[in-house]
């Protein structure tokens, strides 16, 4: 074999050692023996080859994964802060920016500020196009805001169409012309396919100062925001102490119109549409009406944008369905009206978007016994156009009932009317503002009568809206129109006031009866 004292032994020994230490790259040097004690060390040199490359391998897959794990965890942590929708902060991301922000260091005239800004009437949009168009709206809206702050400034989207602007820096001058400036790029149109749209917003403003926390200035910008919005469209308000006791009142008169509703705490009112030819009382429009314990008689202009903000305009449009049409049923029974006297109630665009509303309706219909023909459904102009394929089943199922369907506020935004040929619709209510004139401008008959003639052209007829005069009346009638609705004939009247309304009707209309 070898001897002993051979020295390769020594370095073979050696070697082992090193490679067993980790040292992978120790080679042991062969001599020119060539012989098996060479053998043996080519091969342990081998193997450590081996190893180093399996080790090398092992190590590039190890970085692999760590690096692949690394961004793995950036992504999450993106995510974690990352509106998915449009890329804009989320709303952990802004306490962040609002975190730092305040603890920062400012000038003396300046401090962080933060705007928050909602879209308005984005529900509709949702609603009457679809939750794409939707999406494409809060898209480009984020995209428009980002052009429009500075670039230290951190946008975010909290949710739904509610979108907020952290200003690290800012003095309440910059502070405004940067909220009206992203007013500005967010009232220019936006194009969707096939129609291009406009989408207001309102924007609170809240400036922070020593004590305050995030949360303190979310609040704040959310009150001033809202006074925004009860201002009108495209407003920027700042936060004041006193829009806290506002936004309490509201809050708390939000609860009331809840208990008034399921309570029986509102009323109806009932408006009388008259046959122009004989003077007959065809039907009545029922007009709610809230006689508040302290705060007295509130109008509907007031409390029903506030129960379509709290979610309540479904119930308060339920609670007038029942109502009227009870009311109907007790006429009938008293023989005060005859089968052909209607009545007309007003829906939201909320109630098209539901189908259990033709439930609703096919229910009371049940428990009253009324003749569908007996109930009209009023829509604004607005909902009907705008609709969506929800809205035109939700039609055409009302109209399987048997209920007549009419259109509010003709008039009033709309060029064409071509629509009307495709709408199961029965008649149309032509808005007042078409015949403010009537009696004393000389070209507004010409104007009716061009109206009227393309309503007709579409196979419907019209009743007329806010006729106010004896003459009004008199030249509806000598143009042709059939029904009209205003003071004239009677103010809106509590309903035991319509068998005195029905009795004192012209001898010509009760025979006609």
């Amino acid at each position: 074999m070898f001897a002993d004292n051979d020295p390769r032994l020594s370095r073979l020994l050696e070697g082992i050692v090193r490679l067993a230490s980790g040292d992978l790259t120790s080679r042991i040097e062969v001599s020119p023996a060539r012989d098996e004690l060479d053998a043996i060390i080519m091969g342990t040199n081998l193997l450590a080859e081996d190893l180093q490359i399996i080790y090398e391998e092992l190590e590039q897959r190890v970085q692999v994964r760590t690096r692949l794990l690394h961004e793995a965890h950036l992504e999450m942590q993106k995510m974690a802060m990352q509106d998915p929708l449009t890329g804009l902060a989320n709303r952990s991301a802004l306490i962040d920016a609002l975190n730092a922000a305040l603890e920062a260091d400012t000038e003396s005239d300046e401090s962080p500020v933060l705007l928050m800004m909602d879209l308005n009437a984005f529900k509709s949009i949702n609603d009457s196009l679809g939750h794409s168009a939707g999406d494409h709206v809060l898209i480009t809206v984020g995209e428009r805001i980002r052009g429009a702050v500075r670039e230290s400034d951190v946008v975010a989207r909290l949710g739904g169409d509610e979108f907020a602007i952290v200003l690290p820096s800012a003095t309440h001058d910059q502070a405004g012309f940067v909220g009206h400036r992203i007013l500005a790029a967010v009232r220019e149109p936006i194009e969707l396919p096939g129609r291009s749209l406009r989408c207001g917003a309102s924007i609170g403003l809240s400036a922070g100062e020593p004590g305050k926390t995030p949360e303190d200035m979310l609040m704040e910008a959310d009150v001033a925001m809202y006074a925004s919005k009860a201002e009108g469209q495209n407003k920027l308000h700042r936060f004041e102490p006193g829009l806290l006791l506002v936004r309490r009142l509201r809050s708390q008169l939000v609860e009331d119109l809840r208990t008034a509703i399921s309570t029986d705490g509102l009323t109806l009112n009932y408006q009388p549409v008259v046959e122009l030819g004989s003077g007959r009382i065809e039907g009545v429009e029922a007009l709610v009406r809230w006689n508040h314990p302290t705060r007295g008689l509130i109008m509907p202009d007031e409390f029903i944008p506030l129960a379509e903000e709290a979610g309540l305009i479904s119930d308060l449009g339920l609670w007038v369905l029942r109502a009227a049409v009870h009311q109907l049923r007790d006429w009938v029974n008293a023989s005060v009206v005859d089968s052909r006297f209607s009545v007309r109630i007003n829906i939201s665009a909320t109630d098209l978007q539901s189908l259990q509303f033709i439930e609703d309706v096919r229910n009371v219909l049940k428990e009253t016994g009324v003749r569908p023909d007996q109930v009209v459904l009023e829509l604004t102009e607005l909902a009907i156009v705008k609709g969506n394929d929800l809205d035109r089943y939700s039609l055409g199922g009302l109209r399987g009932l048997g209920v007549g369907i009419e259109i509010d506020d003709f008039g009033t935004g709309y060029s064409s009317i071509s629509y009307l040929r495709r709408l199961p619709v029965d008649r149309v209510k032509v808005d007042r503002s078409l015949i403010t004139g009537l009696g004393t401008d000389p070209t507004q008959p010409a104007l009716v009568a061009a109206v009227l003639q393309l309503v007709r052209a579409c196979g419907l007829e019209a009743v007329w809206e806010g006729v106010e005069t004896a003459e009004q009346a008199e030249i509806l009638r000598g143009l042709g129109c059939l029904s009209a609705q205003g003071y004239f004939f009677s103010r809106p009247v509590p309903p035991e006031q319509i068998p005195e309304l029905v009795a004192k009707q012209p001898e010509r209309a009760k025979q006609q009866g």
